[in-house]
């Protein structure tokens, strides 16, 4: 059984921002597996569906993102989930617009939504499918990523938002390593746009 957390604000007001790559992420995945995120409960919102048998459970808490850990701690007492037993969907502002980072554990970075995770269950050992978001040194970091994105930015998501869900069920196959090899070497060798029309390096 794994627990799928896709990290994220709850509220019309920050839908489709960047801060809310993993919710995104995450209905595509829901979309996939014909799995409806609406049961409340554990400060979140939550379904249940099958990847080859494999029970998943699907979350998105509903803490806002610096508090992300109060829930998934408690769905994972719940269930009786070990850490290892999660992967975890997030927005990286370190990673290039529309690039894809799978790792299978490791430090929070920058992200304060992780940062509560791993303090909150007492581990780093969870796979975790980092979405690049990209940066703008000339905005607040706080304004940045609870913008929008541009039309062009946001096809570039939708697309690696399908890829992090291709990853997700690779990793609850058993295949974290070929998630890396096929989503991480892609990403690497082929930045995608940035807001005026250039690519990132």
């Amino acid at each position: 059984m794994y627990l799928i957390t896709g990290l994220g604000n709850p509220g019309l007001s920050y839908a489709k921002t960047r801060h809310n790559a993993g919710f995104q992420a995450l209905d595509v995945l829901a979309k996939r597996l014909n799995v409806r995120v609406k049961t409340k409960g554990f400060s979140a919102l939550y379904g249940e569906g099958r990847i080859d048998g494999e029970r998943v459970i699907l979350m998105k808490p509903q803490t806002y993102m610096n508090n992300s850990g109060e829930a998934v701690q408690s769905l994972l007492h719940f269930y009786k989930l070990e850490p290892d037993r999660m992967i975890v969907l997030c927005d990286d502002i370190d990673l290039p617009l529309g690039s894809l980072r799978i790792r299978a554990n490791g430090s929070a970075g920058t992200h304060n939504g992780m940062r509560s995770i791993i303090a909150c269950v007492h581990s780093e050992n969870f796979a975790r499918i980092r979405i690049g978001v990209g940066k703008d040194e000339s905005l607040l970091l706080r304004d940045f990523v609870l913008k929008r994105p541009s039309k062009a930015e946001q096809a570039a998501l939708c697309e690696v938002f399908e890829h992090a869900a291709d990853a997700a069920i690779l990793i609850v196959q058993g295949n974290l390593n070929e998630a890396q090899m096929k989503y991480n070497k892609k990403h690497e060798k082929n930045r995608s746009v940035s807001i005026d029309g250039h690519k990132e390096e």
